[in-house]
């Protein structure tokens, strides 16, 4: 436990940052599994409006540092390759 009030204070913000950081990364996997469903169901329309959520949230994600960039773009092109699955 911390004696200085400083690092009580950067421990504070450390976790609330992990926190928002994991409701990034967490968000990111849930739609990927929502595409992987719409894919697999054959619906085309759903699978768009999946990818389309799923990769503005990425890029969210890197933009506030929840994820790498070199790690979203793996997920974009994932993705994109998932969608394309349909055709």
């Amino acid at each position: 436990m911390a004696n200085i009030a400083s690092q009580e204070k950067r421990n504070q913000r450390s976790l609330r940052e992990r926190l928002e950081n994991r409701r990034y990364t967490s968000s990111v996997k849930t739609y990927f599994r929502r595409l992987e469903a719409a894919v697999g169901d054959g619906d085309g329309e759903r699978a768009d409006s999946e990818l389309r959520t799923l990769v503005s949230t990425i890029d969210h994600a890197v933009k506030r540092g929840a994820l790498h960039a070199n790690n979203g773009a793996r997920k974009k092109s994932r993705a994109a390759k998932l969608r394309a699955r349909l055709g």
